[in-house]
């Protein structure tokens, strides 16, 4: 099979089958292209769907999100995980802001240069939203190649990559280049799964060497195995007499960075010395259950404590701690075992009044 009619197969393939009404693909635009983009990074098309409307309601343009509150973005982010996309995310639309007058440059290297966004990202952003001829190999596309192909080894190691992303031009089609990226995702997501290919509805079964072989799951072959390291940590719950809990922003870079979290202590006995250290009297403390929270290079084991405390009257939080009150909660970013331990609270602070 050509080149040719590859394309020509996966279009035809696309509008008779592919998907139409996802929420970015209505009055598209490098905004909203590049924020699902960023969003379907790591994280499945139903779990983004809720996302990336919340996100559009709440800040509408790039110029939006340029201007908003770190907190505002990061909580609008909380539970999609990975927030270094967030982050990066507020970074670009400032810099499209300041450096291209608020218009994304139609040029793959300067699309490339924003913050967050990598090579089939920025292809992703000129070809659906720009009608550009650029190639994309995102997770599905790289999929749908690398069994086409038969294309042995890892994707993430540099010749792996190197021979997919010269596949991915090849096949990529002079005409309608915005409807034939659209359909190579469509195409990974719906029919060329990983586990179970539906290789009888495939536009391109015949050609596809993975299928003629018999070894469709074989590819692309997974990363080499590691064992994940496993790390503990005991989380006190601070709540004072209004059943607020203190919490901390963490620094900007690194796990979670600049969301707000619980402190990290190490043994039971240090969370005395963070209540002094708050000028707090502990008046009562007892365990909740373990939580462990995976993340993609290790594994946590959280000890959580919720501690009963009081605090002089007029009380003030120091810089970065704040009393969050569990009844009325501030728009914050939260990371996702945070959140779900403070829903534990709030139900044990409920059941069992002072």
């Amino acid at each position: 099979m050509s080149p040719e009619q590859f394309s020509s197969a996966v279009l035809e393939w696309y509008d008779r089958h592919g998907r139409h009404h996802l929420p970015w693909q209505q009055q598209i635009s490098p905004y909203r292209v590049w924020v699902s983009e960023i969003m379907l990074q790591q994280t499945q098309v139903s779990t983004v769907l809720g996302y990336f409307d919340r996100f559009m309601e709440a800040l509408p343009t790039v110029a939006a999100l340029a201007a908003a509150a770190e907190d505002e973005v990061l909580h609008l982010w909380t539970g999609l995980g990975y927030y270094t996309r967030a982050r990066n995310l507020q970074k670009a639309a400032q810099q499209v802001m300041q450096q291209h007058g608020g218009e994304f440059p139609r040029d793959l290297d300067q699309l490339q240069a924003l913050p967050g966004i990598g090579r089939s990202t920025a292809g992703a952003i000129a070809s659906i939203s720009m009608g550009l001829r650029a190639p994309i190999l995102d997770g599905n596309v790289k999929r749908v190649l690398a069994r086409f192909t038969a294309q042995p080894g890892y994707p993430g190691e540099p010749a792996v990559a190197k021979a997919l992303w010269a596949t991915a031009e090849r096949f990529l089609p002079h005409q309608r280049a915005n409807h034939y990226t659209q359909a190579m995702m469509d195409l990974g997501a719906t029919l060329c799964t990983r586990s179970k290919p539906t290789c009888l509805l495939c536009p391109v079964q015949k050609g596809c060497r993975a299928n003629l072989l018999g070894e469709q799951t074989r590819f692309p072959e997974p990363k080499p195995r590691k064992a994940i390291p496993q790390r503990r940590t005991l989380m006190p719950l601070l709540a004072n007499e209004n059943g607020a809990i203190l919490l901390y922003r963490r620094p900007s870079s690194g796990l979670w960075g600049g969301l707000w979290s619980l402190p990290e202590l190490d043994a039971l006995g240090d969370i005395e010395h963070l209540v002094a250290q708050h000028a707090l009297v502990q008046v009562g403390a007892r365990q909740m259950p373990e939580l462990t929270h995976t993340f993609s290079h290790f594994q946590l084991a959280i000890e959580p404590w919720l501690v009963r405390v009081q605090a002089p009257s007029a009380h003030m939080a120091e810089a970065d701690w704040l009393w969050y009150n569990l009844a009325t909660p501030p728009r914050l970013g939260l990371a996702a075992p945070v959140k779900k331990l403070l829903k534990h609270a709030a139900d044990a602070l409920n059941g069992d009044p002072q």
